[in-house]
């Protein structure tokens, strides 16, 4: 029950029920299709199924907004919303302060683009430089979703955002490069468009002490101006065509490709989005990348495989 004011006194009001994988509860302020809501269904289904639980440290972004307005919440979990650059600031004076009493459940900085590619990466360079025990996930939208649709670091090369209406110049940041030059134990990157390895990297995370990040490609019909039943299917897209390869990233040094590209064509994931009209994209250079990412993620996953201590 939640208690509410009205007429100067406090009377109750029923909450919405709760299944029990609910991290994130019914009645939440999400858009149809967003990729968010099922990357925060999916991963309370992986704490429920390792009897773990969390907090949540949210910045400014389509996170924080998600939990609706006082004095009700659609998160199951206590949450604390911090400011743009400062999540993994304060996502590490908790995890201090649980470690120090002993206390269970993890702490998970919940970001997106914005606060982590951009605004808040001093922080979490520091907190992975300190190698903090934390889970930091960041959905990745490619865009400032929160904020009116402008372009971040994040942003691939060729999409309309309000801040680049002709289309991005510059190709999106490799924000996993820059995670494992800091070496922390566990990085890997997910998409709702595969469950099984969505939950399979969950569980080897919540296994693992120290800085773990995750990269989540999160679709948004909103900025990417498509329909949202086709969301699910665009990342799907994204995986198979190499566009968003997924693998994983030990102590920074060894690699393991979890899913393989099948050779989709990008094109189809280009043509469902309406934020790539007209912009004129060379999918013969777009498949050359693809292929070129997918060599040297192969090449490092055989030279330096990840140790199988660290898949058992």
């Amino acid at each position: 029950m939640t208690a509410m004011r009205a007429s100067g006194q406090l009377r109750e009001r029923p909450t919405i029920p709760c299944t029990e994988d609910c991290l994130l509860r019914p009645g939440n302020t999400n858009c149809g299709g967003c990729g968010m809501s099922v990357g925060l269904t999916m991963l309370g289904r992986a704490l429920r199924d390792a009897g773990d639980t969390c907090t949540l440290v949210i910045p400014a972004c389509c996170g924080i907004v998600t939990a609706g307005a006082f004095p009700t919440t659609s998160y199951g979990v206590p949450t604390v919303a911090t400011t743009f650059a400062s999540s993994p600031a304060v996502a590490s004076g908790i995890a201090t302060i649980r470690d120090l009493n002993g206390e269970p459940g993890q702490v998970i900085c919940w970001a997106g683009d914005g606060g982590t590619y951009d605004i808040g990466m001093a922080t979490l360079s520091a907190a992975a430089e300190r190698n903090e025990n934390v889970i930091y996930i960041c959905y990745d939208n490619e865009i400032y979703g929160n904020t009116g649709g402008q372009r971040s670091s994040a942003t691939p090369a060729g999409a309309r955002t309000t801040t680049t209406p002709w289309g991005k110049i510059e190709g999106k940041k490799d924000i996993m490069s820059i995670i494992a030059a800091h070496r922390i134990p566990y990085a890997a990157t997910l998409s709702i468009a595969h469950p099984d390895d969505f939950a399979e990297k969950l569980s080897t995370a919540l296994s693992i002490q120290g800085m773990r990040f995750l990269l989540l490609h999160s679709p948004c019909p909103t900025g990417w101006k498509s329909e949202p039943e086709d969301s699910i299917e665009l990342v799907r897209l994204a995986v198979a065509s190499g566009l968003f390869p997924l693998y994983e990233i030990y102590d920074g040094a060894s690699y393991r490709i979890s899913v393989q590209p099948d050779g989709t064509d990008p094109a189809e994931y280009y043509h469902r989005q309406r934020r790539f009209e007209d912009q004129h994209i060379d999918l013969d250079a777009t498949r050359r990348t693809c292929s070129d990412r997918m060599r040297r993620l192969q090449s490092l996953a055989d030279q330096f495989p990840a140790h199988k201590r660290h898949l058992s």
